[in-house]
């Protein structure tokens, strides 16, 4: 099984993720991977896209360094894992870029899509758990957090994490039938709450 986890810049996924990681070994063994990074070579690419100081980057840049880093990350490490019948927990995939860079950035959601479909071909999650919330209530909590990285797309205007809202959304409705949006301005506790549930539904459908 393959879920990811999507959302907003300060939506809590990364935080949910290693709790849900924690529940989920109960049913099997979990693997807990991200993007871009994952592996040694995703990693390095994923410290030239995040640089701060890499303002000047072009968009169709930063689009095909995701890409390249989410093309090697998935066949060295998420494939592997899922042939050993692993449970692979990520830290955003593919609804990342069609949302950023297609809908944000706006490269367009199908041309983005096609450079990863070059990437990856047409591997879809399994599950996509779709956090939603304000724009404004993420950044202020990345404000609000001194341990967090703070990385380029972070210092972005708040009508660039706007668009970015808008552009999940619009993923969403491309696939409905494995993304399940989740309301993320409440407790962690309740937001956790919330995700192992609508989870454990799934799970129990898909049997």
């Amino acid at each position: 099984m393959f879920i990811t986890f999507e959302g907003p810049e300060g939506a809590g996924k990364t935080t949910i993720l290693a709790r849900i990681a924690t529940r989920l070994k109960e049913l099997g063994e979990v693997l807990v991977t991200r993007e871009p990074g994952g592996i040694k070579i995703a990693e390095k690419i994923r410290a030239v896209i995040l640089d701060p100081e890499h303002v000047e980057m072009d968009e169709r840049t930063e689009a095909l360094l995701y890409a390249a880093a989410r093309s090697q990350h998935y066949f060295e490490r998420v494939a592997p894992a899922l042939q050993q019948h692993k449970i692979v927990l990520c830290d955003r995939f593919i609804d990342s870029s069609l949302a950023y860079q297609g809908y944000a950035r706006g490269l367009g959601i199908k041309e983005v899509l096609k450079i990863n479909q070059f990437a990856i071909g047409n591997i879809m999650p399994d599950i996509t758990i779709l956090f939603d919330i304000e724009p404004a209530v993420g950044l202020a909590r990345i404000a609000a957090n001194d341990i967090r990285e703070v990385n380029r797309l972070d210092k972005e205007s708040l009508a660039f994490h706007e668009k970015v809202r808008a552009g999940y959304k619009e993923v969403a409705k491309m696939y409905p039938e494995r993304t399940i949006v989740i309301d993320a301005d409440d407790k962690i506790e309740v937001v956790e709450e919330k995700v192992w549930q609508a989870l454990l539904a799934r799970l129990n459908k898909s049997e």
